[in-house]
């Protein structure tokens, strides 16, 4: 029976389903840390590093399990060290909750030790975000917390001065009207289905379209087989953002891949050439990627209304469940006969996987960064979950590591922060204890929260941190070179020996430098039982490419070179050398 608010918290979770929380303890929440500890049988602490590692830990549960995720910090700098986690939620529409802690209710405002309001710091990254005032309540508060994170796919928050956490639930008077009982812990999920006006509209465009893309995002990671049907039906071709590599996998014969600057050259001419698009649970970011305003018609599905229109103008908005619209439509969509589309993307996309092969397995030194991309995807689990990390790290994830049927892939999206690879990978496998879990990470973003690895070595679990170690903040280094045409400036690492911080935490260390050795590396790491890092040794000046180079990005590297860019010999070298063997 709850006696205290903190009992009343954790019974709440619980009631929610809440099976793992992320954190660490502290003065400002230790109410809170006692309730959890009695009730360690039902709800597992996982204690971590940093609050920040906690905060992408809750939003990789949440994007591998769908379920809600939990971080919990303490008062001041604990709480202010989950924002960047927070807002990764809030960007990529994960539910996630973060309890926090605050000062002595009395002392609150008076600027005493650690006096950080935290639900007004939070009032941007929270859809709900409340301050708890007693232990009457803190049951509709944190069931409401719960709702609007799972209902909204979003983050919520809520925060407890420590004095009144260990409040007795009857020394606190309860209002009048909040009569006890009145709310429930009951959760039922409705699945929208679109208009249907809005389903009509749609289905005269496709019926119309000759030459249909469909844009797969994030909200169509569960509709898989829906999306090759509608693609098989329309002789349609299946780009993909990247918070939807695994909504098809890289061999059905409808995609042509991923889309954007880290995306295929096949996939950029599908988006080209098409006169009909259809967005299927995606607001891919990047505008200047998508077909012209005018080039295609466009329908959009999405369980948000209001990101109907969001990135292009369409023509019919369904807001529902990605799913089931994608059902409807296929029950009512013509055939199109004329596979004439298709079929010039997928040979488009068989050249471009045979140029992919081709820098994934060359032998020269320094080894290229896609070589252990391409080792690695070879020898990935069917059921694997993957979690990648912010750089150009991203770009050979994205096109070197295919996506199989059964496997999930993620990153931070929209946030596109550094650093949750380790932290989502920690998370996947405390939710899959069964399955193989891999980082795929750069050495800058690793060594932001590394420390965290000793946190799989504390819980056994055994993941593998594969780290493409250029020793450079290398995406925003080419940045600076072709997006601005500025020399390399401030962007190189001091090396650090990634094994030997392994085997420091109590882990498994190796270390590639001759991509000979790659595969047979990648065997024995993946085959260790328990947590490994694989620091791979790469080329600096291997080039993250866009798939079509325009001519101001190649006047750009011309000029940061000239400019005084160190290694610009070499520079210049690999890129001459990458370009002359494509022509080839």
């Amino acid at each position: 029976m709850a006696s205290t608010a903190s009992d009343v918290l954790v019974d709440v979770l619980v009631n929610w389903g809440v099976d793992t929380i992320f954190g660490i303890p502290g003065d400002g929440i230790n109410g809170i840390i006692e309730a959890l500890r009695k009730r360690k049988d039902e709800i597992r602490f996982v204690q971590v590093r940093h609050e920040e590692a906690a905060a992408f830990m809750a939003c990789g549960y949440a994007k591998y399990t769908g379920k809600l995720g939990v971080c919990i910090a303490t008062s001041g700098p604990g709480g202010i060290h989950l924002l960047n986690g927070l807002y990764d939620a809030k960007l990529d529409h994960q539910p996630v909750l973060a309890i926090t802690g605050l000062q002595f209710h009395d002392l609150v405002g008076t600027y005493t030790q650690q006096d950080v309001e935290l639900d007004k710091l939070y009032q941007d990254v929270a859809l709900y975000n409340q301050r708890i005032m007693g232990a009457a309540h803190v049951r509709n508060i944190t069931t409401l917390a719960c709702r609007t994170a799972l209902a909204h796919r979003g983050v919520s928050h809520i925060t407890m001065p420590v004095d009144l956490q260990d409040q007795t639930v009857d020394e606190d008077m309860r209002a009048p009207r909040n009569v006890k009982g009145h709310n429930t812990d009951l959760f039922a999920p409705e699945l929208p289905v679109p208009s249907e006006e809005q389903t009509r509209r749609a289905v005269e465009i496709l019926d119309a379209g000759q030459r249909v893309v469909i844009l797969a995002g994030q909200g169509a990671l569960r509709a898989t087989d829906q999306l090759e049907r509608l693609a098989d039906k329309l002789g349609a071709v299946i780009v993909k953002a990247l918070l939807g590599k695994a909504a098809v996998p890289d061999d059905s014969p409808f995609t042509t891949g991923q889309v954007g600057l880290l995306g295929t050259a096949p996939s950029q001419e599908a988006l080209e050439t098409c006169d009909t698009l259809l967005i299927a649970g995606s607001t891919f970011p990047y505008i200047e990627y998508y077909p012209k305003p005018g080039q295609a018609r466009a329908i959009q599905i999405d369980i948000d209304a209001a990101r109907i229109g969001l990135r292009y103008p369409v023509e019919a908005g369904m807001v529902g469940d990605c799913r089931l619209a994608l059902d409807i439509l296929i029950d009512r969509v013509k055939p199109h006969p004329d596979r004439s589309f298709l079929q010039k993307a997928q040979a488009g996309k068989a050249e471009w996987m045979t140029l992919m092969e081709e820098r994934g397995t060359r032998t020269d030194t320094p080894m290229k960064p896609q070589v252990v991309a391409w080792e690695l995807g070879r020898r990935l689990s069917d059921t694997a979950l993957v979690a990648c990390d912010s750089g150009t790290i991203a770009t050979w994830w994205a096109r070197q590591i295919p996506a199989k049927r059964g496997q999930m892939h993620t990153l931070s999206g929209n946030l596109a922060s550094m650093a949750p690879g380790l932290p989502y990978a920690i998370a996947a496998q405390i939710a899959y204890p069964d399955r193989q879990v891999v980082a795929f990470v750069g050495d800058g973003g690793f060594s932001m929260l590394m420390a965290d690895f000793a946190t799989a070595v504390k819980y056994g679990l055994p993941i593998k941190v594969i780290i493409s170690n250029n020793r450079s903040l290398g995406q925003i280094k080419w940045e600076q070179m072709v997006f601005l045409g500025n020399p390399e400036y401030v962007c190189d690492l001091y090396p650090i020996d990634f094994a030997k911080v392994a085997e420091a935490c109590g882990g498994k260390g190796f270390t590639i430098t001759d991509p000979k050795d790659c595969g047979a590396v990648l065997d024995a790491a993946l085959a260790h039982p328990g947590p490994v890092v694989v620091d791979c040794i790469v080329d600096p000046n291997e080039p993250p490419m866009p798939p079509k180079v325009q001519a101001k990005q190649a006047l750009h590297l011309a000029e940061a070179l000239a400019r005084g860019t160190p290694d610009a010999l070499k520079i210049a070298a690999t890129v001459f050398k990458d370009r002359a063997r494509e022509i080839i």
